[in-house]
């Protein structure tokens, strides 16, 4: 077995002695060893959507940090054929929480996710994506002019 040595803020320690007592765990190394194998399951989980997809990417990071609004919005605008919407909020005087609706090729929407959830200040972040099928067609809506638009349709899982 091989040894992996973390530093862990003294908030996150203080968790994980919590996750582990409400889970009944004797020692942080099976708490920590089951932790990550339901995150990396997650992950394939997350990355086995192909195709096309709509997501959420809601990360909170802290606006002081040096340069890091900056690289954050040059990310988005590397990326701006995803962006549908987005959302700023303030949560006190250091942190901040966007939430960006994306829609594209699933893994150009991990790449952007990938890319803002590993920026240093980002303290927290995650992606939802569904799968779906954009049709993109030309008809009329009401008796109106004809024109052409995608429409969204939802995958069915399994």
């Amino acid at each position: 077995m091989e040894r992996v040595t973390i530093s862990v803020s003294d908030e996150l320690a203080a968790e994980l002695a919590a996750f582990m007592a409400n889970n009944n765990y004797q020692n942080r190394s099976e708490a920590v060893r089951d932790l990550a194998r339901l995150s990396l399951k997650r992950v394939r989980l997350d990355r086995s959507v192909l195709g096309e997809c709509v997501a959420t990417l809601s990360y909170v990071f802290n606006h002081h940090k040096r340069e890091l609004v900056k690289r954050l919005t040059e990310a988005h605008h590397d990326h701006h054929e995803l962006q549908v919407s987005a959302m700023h909020v303030h949560l006190d005087h250091a942190s901040c929480m966007e939430v960006a609706v994306l829609q594209g090729k699933t893994r150009d929407v991990q790449h952007l996710a990938d890319a803002v959830i590993a920026e240093r200040g980002v303290r927290h972040g995650r992606v939802v994506m569904v799968p779906v099928e954009i049709e993109r067609q030309k008809h009329p809506h009401g008796g109106g002019p004809t024109h052409r638009h995608p429409h969204v349709h939802v995958r069915r899982a399994g």
